[in-house]
């Protein structure tokens, strides 16, 4: 699981980071919010602790544009203030939850973890678009109605982007979900080049009806259609 914690006291960003390593999430972290909407833009992640009071681009803000950009990852707000508005302005604009300084680091692990488990015990278990569907539960995909076999790897990529659905995800991004510590970046791009033209060719992609469309520069997207 991947965390971003956004925050400017760099004495609490290192020990949230230290701890949820120590717990195997993946922590990456900013100090203001222009560099947060950088980290968001740029990465995937699974949940997001987010302080209000940060400089630049506060907290609320952040949210406000997160959902506005469709990004609709979970976030945990933090504040020093004690001010229900907050709380409240915060929750009307998508947080998720919210959690108020100082916490103790067993209480915001454990609502971390409720929220990642109600994040996903709402995903939907059937991942579609155009005629393809792939089952997240019983790992089965279909084209058209028949059966398509794929390897690991290419079922991990492509259930990557469908449920990234109409997102464009980075090549960075895909490549450190479905090869994790194996990611090298100066071997995977011909790499991954195989595996989504092999990816490509057993879901009957084309020209003409294009599923996995790639966004030179910078990575792949699948659309609900083809248009």
């Amino acid at each position: 699981m991947r965390i971003l914690i956004v925050d400017d006291e760099v004495s609490l960003l290192n020990q949230l980071r230290q701890f949820f390593e120590t717990q195997r999430y993946t922590v990456e972290t900013a100090r203001d919010g222009e560099e947060a909407f950088d980290r968001l833009f740029q990465t995937l992640f699974d949940l997001v602790v987010l302080d209000i009071m940060i400089p630049k681009v506060d907290g609320l803000a952040v949210l406000s544009e997160m959902r506005k950009a469709g990004i609709q990852t979970p976030v945990l707000m933090l504040t020093a203030k004690g001010d229900v508005g907050d709380k409240v302005r915060g929750l009307d604009l998508g947080a998720d939850d919210y959690l108020a300084k100082p916490f103790s680091l067993d209480e915001l692990q454990a609502r971390i973890r409720a929220l990642l488990r109600r994040s996903c015990s709402q995903a939907e278990p059937v991942l579609k678009t155009m005629d393809l569907q792939l089952d997240t539960i019983s790992r089965r995909i279909s084209k058209s109605g028949n059966p398509v076999e794929l390897t690991p790897r290419e079922f991990s990529i492509l259930e990557f982007l469908l449920y990234n659905k109409n997102r464009v995800v980075t090549r960075i991004s895909l490549a450190e979900h479905v090869w994790g510590d194996d990611f090298d970046p100066f071997d995977m791009s011909n790499v991954m080049d195989v595996h989504i033209r092999n990816l490509r060719q057993k879901i009957g992609d084309s020209s003409r009806g294009a599923i996995i469309r790639t966004v030179r520069g910078v990575g792949y997207v699948i659309r609900d259609s083809e248009e």
